[in-house]
């Protein structure tokens, strides 16, 4: 076959055509992995649609169950880390919280924050965990469920303390932060906000531990913080607390551990080397001198931090509050300036001395040096005694809280009596209304046995009609002197002639005879009942009472009728 390619373009045409070829491979091959991505990407789609909520509004839609047996419940609070849930550990109906980060978060805490649970686990005053995982987009972790903050306690008590509740808090809060630092971790993070007390009982819940079931799956230390002494009476505060069993509300805890770091190896106990130029880490308000410079944390300032608190709870505020700056760096040096400018003896100024002397014994601490928590405490129990007081863990909030539990109580009282007053007004209207309904109904009662008493009188009084048909009256015969001759011939003339007009009367119009039973009847017997004449008029009776003409016409009929039998028996005869 001739053509006229030369072999030149015959090669270069099938070198076009295999990278055609190739190209569309290629893209057969991109276009199918696209394809892949996309099912991929809509299969992850719908497996997060399918879920109960999305990692967008994560919080808006959360899980109903989470971890198994974690009944989500209500939101109490939310963070720049995420959110938190109240929740019910269904194995056992125990109240927990459920927190909630999202898994795309550049400083992820909750997982570094389990760990510090269980390295506490069983340590006085640190709430338990009890799950930690992952659910669509979100990190979850469930601890204790816990009361308010010191915070919201402080400004419950409108942001004032007095000197014995800030000395029994002092205490307190030295034992947990010695608590941490015995498990060889630091906190970084001191702040009101970060201790909690117990869970307070609601009004809608009972507060004893027998709404509790499978016990045994619940803490000692979680269960014992929410024995009660006196049960019957779970919402009076000073009821409920004593020496051995403290109400929940004396009990302060620790929580939020996810700036917690090691300070020392927990094997060999080598302590970390001292640094500078570090970043900040903590809050600013309560944060020691060193972190401001930039230096290493390590216990000192945990206990720095807390002599900050503390001043904090006496004073009401602290001199470095409410300083204004561009950008929170230039915030953090004015804070970290006034701190170092303010003399501790002004810091303290007006309160017992032994608040500056903690103050001077914690800054002079070394980096490395170990504190001497008994020593710290004890400074507290002297301020106490000074002031005639003593540790009953009765705190100021404790006492507005019973306050305020006697004006509900009250209040509930004075709701109920009202309640009570406005059912006897209705129940004395309502009987005044009865008693009204039933005078009306006796008055027409007796108006209608009235009338009906009338009326029976009227019936009484009234003729009684009765139709009399085909009765043949004979009168009686009262002349014994008559001839028994004559008086056959009379009568029975008679007898005929009135049945004829009788009979005649009947089959046109009944007759009817007024009987008058009131009437008496007459002595005579000379009065004599019989057939109307004229047919076309009632037959109208002669005085002296219808029952009696009535009666006298059956005795002279009777009597007519055995003398007729008589004289018939003498004729024939």
């Amino acid at each position: 076959m001739l053509t006229d390619v030369t072999p030149g373009e015959s090669n270069h045409r099938n070198s076009y055509q295999h990278q055609a070829q190739k190209q569309h491979v290629q893209n057969n091959q991109i276009s199918s992995n696209q394809q892949l991505q996309a099912q991929q990407k809509k299969n992850a789609q719908m497996r997060y649609s399918n879920s109960h909520y999305s990692s967008k509004s994560y919080h808006q839609k959360v899980p109903f169950i989470v971890g198994v047996h974690y009944k989500v419940g209500k939101k109490i609070g939310e963070g720049s880390f995420g959110v938190i849930y109240e929740g019910i550990n269904l194995l056992n109906n125990w109240p927990i919280a459920i927190k909630f980060e999202s898994r795309k978060s550049d400083t992820p805490q909750l997982r570094d924050e389990y760990r510090a649970y269980k390295i506490l686990s069983g340590c006085e005053g640190v709430p338990n965990a009890y799950y930690f995982g992952q659910e669509g987009p979100d990190n979850i972790l469930c601890i204790d469920l816990l009361g308010p903050s010191l915070e919201d306690m402080f400004d419950l008590c409108k942001r004032k303390f007095s000197v014995k509740t800030v000395c029994m808090v002092a205490k307190q809060m030295i034992t947990r932060v010695q608590n941490l630092h015995e498990h060889n971790l630091i906190y970084r993070d001191i702040k009101p906000d970060n201790f909690l007390v117990g869970r307070l009982p609601h009004h809608n819940e009972l507060a004893h531990l027998s709404t509790y079931s499978n016990r045994s799956s619940i803490s000692s230390n979680s269960f014992s913080s929410f024995v009660l002494s006196a049960p019957n009476d779970p919402f009076s505060i000073l009821k409920n607390h004593t020496a051995t069993h403290p109400h929940p509300a004396s009990r302060i805890y620790m929580i939020d551990f996810g700036m917690v770091k090691l300070y020392r190896d927990p094997h060999t106990k080598k302590h970390i080397p001292y640094r500078e130029k570090k970043s900040l880490s903590g809050t600013a308000r309560y944060m020691s001198i060193n972190t401001h410079l930039g230096r290493e944390q390590s216990r000192r300032d945990d206990l720095e931090s807390l002599g900050h608190v503390f001043m904090y709870f006496l004073r009401g505020s602290l001199p470095w509050q409410g300083l204004k700056a561009a950008t929170n760096k230039q915030k953090y040096e004015k804070i970290g300036e006034k701190k170092q400018t303010t003399k501790i003896s002004e810091l303290c100024a007006g309160f017992p001395e032994e608040f500056a002397t903690y103050m001077r014994y914690v800054r002079n601490l070394e980096f490395e040096a170990e504190p001497d928590y008994d020593y710290l405490r004890s400074l507290f129990n002297k301020v106490l005694a000074k002031i005639g007081e003593i540790d009953d863990g009765v705190y100021d909030w404790m006492l507005v809280m019973e306050r305020r539990e006697r004006q509900r109580r009250s209040r509930h009282a004075a709701h109920n009596e009202q309640v009570a007053n406005a059912a006897n007004i209705s129940s004395s209207t309502l009987d005044s209304q009865k008693a009204m309904e039933n005078s009306t109904i006796l008055r027409n009662l007796g108006m209608i046995a009235q009338q009906q008493q009338q009326q029976q009188q009227q019936h009484h009084s009234k003729p009684t009609q009765a139709n009399i048909s085909n009765i043949a009256i004979k009168p009686s015969i009262t002349d014994p002197n008559r001839s028994s001759t004559n008086l056959l011939k009379n009568e029975t003339s008679n007898i005929n002639t009135d049945q004829a007009n009788t009979s005649k009367y009947i089959d046109e119009q009944p007759s009817k005879i007024k009987i008058d039973v009131n009437k008496p009847l007459p002595n005579e017997t000379s009065y004599q009942c019989q057939s109307p004449q004229n047919p076309t008029q009632n037959p109208k009776p002669k005085k002296g009472g219808v029952l009696s003409n009535l009666f006298c016409c059956c005795l002279s009929s009777q009597e007519t009728q055995e003398e007729t039998n008589n004289n018939n028996n003498n004729n024939n005869k």
